[in-house]
């Protein structure tokens, strides 16, 4: 498989149309609903451009957005917990497999990087807002074998 994971969810529009379809489930949802109390509809938009970067399209996150530590920063002291991350995950497969359907093997690629990337928000999640985090590096990129460089 050549292509990139952005290419083959259908790039920005594709990726838009999985971040509306995971929060129409999360928004309603009684244990993630108080997550995303602070929920603003350009989170939907950040998330897909985000994602759209992260898997292989421009990187308009870190040009306009403040990148990999910006994204960081906004999972302070949420306090995600082992069970709102499962939950998570199994709307994110859920909203996955409504909007790619078919596509086992980027279904999969997608779940592992989701798998991956929550469990760095769980534990960035656990610190207070304002902790230093230092310099996390480049907006990671994700392929179909995971991680990236």
């Amino acid at each position: 498989m050549a292509s990139s994971l952005y290419d083959d969810a259908g790039g920005l529009d594709g990726l838009r149309r999985l971040s509306e379809a995971f929060y129409a489930r999360v928004l309603p949802d009684e244990l993630l609903a108080p997550v995303f109390a602070n929920f603003t509809p350009t989170h939907v938009e950040r998330v897909a451009v985000w994602l759209a970067e992260v898997f292989g399209g421009p990187a308009e996150y870190t040009a306009d957005l403040g990148g990999h530590h910006a994204l960081l920063e906004s999972h302070l002291g949420i306090g995600i917990t082992d069970e709102h991350r499962q939950r998570w995950l199994r709307l994110m497969a859920d909203a996955i497999d409504e909007v790619l359907p078919g596509r086992p093997e980027l279904a999969e690629a997608l779940n592992r990087y989701f798998d991956w990337g929550t469990a760095i928000a769980q534990d960035v999640s656990r610190s207070p807002v304002g902790t230093d985090l230092g310099k996390p590096g480049p907006t990671p990129r994700w392929g179909y074998q995971g991680l990236i460089g």
